[in-house]
């Protein structure tokens, strides 16, 4: 028999039927297989756990069938309970998969001290820009001191302390800045009139 007949014979093309089915089915088998070991259809919502201590939250991931990993931080937000969930991700209603890790962060127990920069000397903008940067705010109202460096910062306070480099305060405390008043002429006038006040015995 030749080579074409064969490949025209009933043998061969049953064969051939088969293998194919055979290659068909075993894809299906694997394909549906590796989408159950991957939970692929199985499709969960993220329940919210702000504001909710670390027992309550873990009721709830486990209840979901997904874990959790607790992230440091020094963060803190005086509108959430201390030690409660501060933030997570995935965020609330994101859909996941079962098993999936949910990374969260906790509300500090107080406001970290944060130690105060170099400040004497530079611009009201800079020492804004700084300060506010590491967690800072900066009080509307300013103080003015006679200088010739308008803007110039020249001292910071605290609820009506002044403080200097390396002092430490909590993190979002209010501070306000002393500024010079700018004007030559207004100091030199005011040094002018201290020389010339009659001297007391």
């Amino acid at each position: 028999m030749s080579r074409i007949d064969f490949l025209k014979s009933k043998f061969f093309i049953r064969q051939a039927i088969l293998a194919v089915l055979g290659f068909g089915l075993l894809f299906f088998l694997i394909y549906n297989s590796l989408s159950f070991i991957t939970n692929h259809n199985e499709k969960i919502q993220v329940p919210d756990l702000l504001k909710k201590d670390m027992a309550e939250a873990e009721k709830l991931l486990d209840d979901a069938d997904l874990r959790f990993v607790i992230q440091d931080t020094m963060d803190y937000n005086p509108e959430f309970p201390k030690n409660s969930v501060l933030k997570q991700d995935p965020r609330p209603g994101d859909i996941v998969k079962s098993g999936r890790k949910i990374y969260l962060t906790l509300n500090a127990s107080d406001f970290r001290q944060v130690s105060l920069p170099e400040f004497y000397g530079k611009t009201k903008r800079n020492v804004e820009t700084t300060f506010k940067a590491i967690g800072f705010e900066i009080s509307d109202t300013y103080e003015y001191v006679p200088d010739i460096g308008k803007d110039v910062v020249r001292g910071i306070k605290f609820k009506g302390k002044s403080l200097k480099e390396g002092d430490k305060l909590p993190k979002r405390s209010v501070i306000t800045l002393v500024l010079g008043k700018g004007g030559e002429e207004e100091i030199i006038g005011s040094q002018l009139n201290e020389d010339e006040a009659p001297e007391t015995e």
